[in-house]
């Protein structure tokens, strides 16, 4: 039997490095593509998973479509994935080209760019937030005098991640620094940004996510996710917990749309990660939808609390078997994250706490000494960790605790690398 052989479109990060120990755990040589710049930040222990590695620069797209197709083919590649949200739209256009289980290099676009994504929802009759793209900032003052941009509102980038550049703008004295900061995000690898800023009708609700597999064009949803995000301006995830028990009913609302969401943006083999808003009269709002397995630890969530392996169901997926999808726990789980109250140079950070069972990772993202942010968005976070239990309120409850003895000590200033990112005017 010929040993699989898997390309991971960029290993670094936590969802890829559990791919590909995975992958070889299961036997699979696994090789990666990568840039050169992200390659030389390869730790050693993930270097020594790979069996190969190609380097090309992923901001000069076709090329680096001819690169991944060539080495595909000079290493008899059987599976192509990837958890990187900058990567999906490359993705299905690889595995189409090598006869692999993908998604539709048509509508790859729309589960990156949130524009395209806006216009899928319209035209598959998904509940999504009223959205326009907006190009100069004369285009958005000349939207405000004729009241045509309502508030609040949400300005967003419109091909970012990790919630950077997201601002609820209240009024229109607040719009043009908001629009400022949607501009000022850059995407990963030098790709060039979409210039325009989504500004999109603010729904209020509780704001959950849905992580599926889908394969062949049927998926299955692993479970819905509870969020636990900021206020104010800046909506920063602070946690995230699963499974969230939702009613009948508005279970059965949420997972319909979501099923719209994956069709309209052409997923047909792969992972999923749907962010969702339920208002108060039971409505569902599909917000944005990504092509990849969910970040922020809800992997590891899954895999701890209901004993669902993602890593090996992405795998499966990909090479064209059957996944297995059922769970065989019946846990709970819960991520942290550790957030600056303001930029400066981290000083100290106590009572962080040691893993154990019941707190099965802690991971540090920042070291004392080292610039850091506020919290205005994903990328600002200073560490994790995750407890799990067999039941919310006993995790819940523990996780506080846990949060309650950790202290975080930034000392304020201009520290070369830290900067303030608030944009209320």
């Amino acid at each position: 039997m010929t040993t699989p052989r898997v390309l991971l479109l960029e290993a670094a990060g936590p969802e890829s490095g559990a791919l590909a120990a995975t992958a070889v755990a299961a036997g699979y040589q696994v090789h990666a593509a990568t840039d050169p710049e992200t390659h030389a930040t390869y730790a050693t222990d993930l270097q020594a998973l790979l069996s190969g590695r190609l380097l090309t620069d992923f901001s000069r797209t076709e090329q680096a479509l001819r690169d991944v197709i060539d080495y595909a083919h000079r290493h008899g590649i059987g599976a192509v994935l990837t958890s990187n949200e900058y990567l999906t739209e490359l993705l299905a256009h690889v595995c189409a080209a090598l006869g692999l289980p993908g998604n539709d290099p048509a509508r790859a676009a729309a589960a990156r760019s949130k524009v395209a994504m806006s216009e899928a929802f319209a035209r598959h009759g998904v509940t999504a937030p009223r959205s326009r793209a907006v190009g100069t900032e004369d285009e958005l003052l000349a939207l405000c005098s004729a009241r045509q941009i309502t508030f609040p509102c949400v300005m967003k980038p419109a091909a970012g991640a990790s919630s950077a550049g997201v601002t609820v703008v209240t009024s229109p004295a607040e719009a043009t620094a908001a629009f400022r900061a949607a501009k000022v995000p850059r995407g990963m690898y030098g790709m060039d940004p979409d210039p325009r800023v989504l500004v999109q009708e603010f729904i209020e609700g509780t704001e959950y996510s849905v992580e599926s597999i889908t394969q062949d064009g049927t998926s299955t949803h692993l479970c819905v996710t509870r969020k636990t995000v900021t206020g104010g301006a800046h909506r920063v995830e602070l946690g995230h917990a699963l499974p969230a028990v939702l009613s009948p009913v508005a279970e059965q609302t949420v997972l319909k749309e979501v099923d719209l969401a994956i069709a309209a943006v052409g997923i047909r083999n792969g992972a999923s990660h749907t962010e969702v808003m339920l208002t108060p009269n039971g409505q569902c709002t599909v917000i944005e939808i990504g092509a990849r397995i969910g970040a922020g630890q809800i992997g590891f969530l899954i895999q701890h609390a209901l004993g669902i392996d993602p890593w090996a169901a992405c795998l499966d997926t990909a090479l064209g078997r059957p996944a297995h999808l059922a769970p065989t726990r019946s846990g709970y789980a819960t991520v942290r994250f550790l957030t600056s109250p303001h930029p400066g140079r981290l000083a100290t950070v106590t009572g962080l706490p040691d893993p154990s069972p019941r707190v099965p990772i802690v991971r540090a993202r920042k070291v004392v000494g080292q610039t850091v942010n506020g919290a205005t968005d994903n990328t600002a976070r200073l560490g994790s960790f995750v407890v799990v239990g067999p039941n919310q309120q006993s995790v819940d409850l523990y996780a506080e605790q846990l949060l309650d003895q950790i202290r975080i000590d930034v000392e304020p200033g201009d520290w070369p690398g830290s900067h303030s990112t608030t944009t209320e005017t």
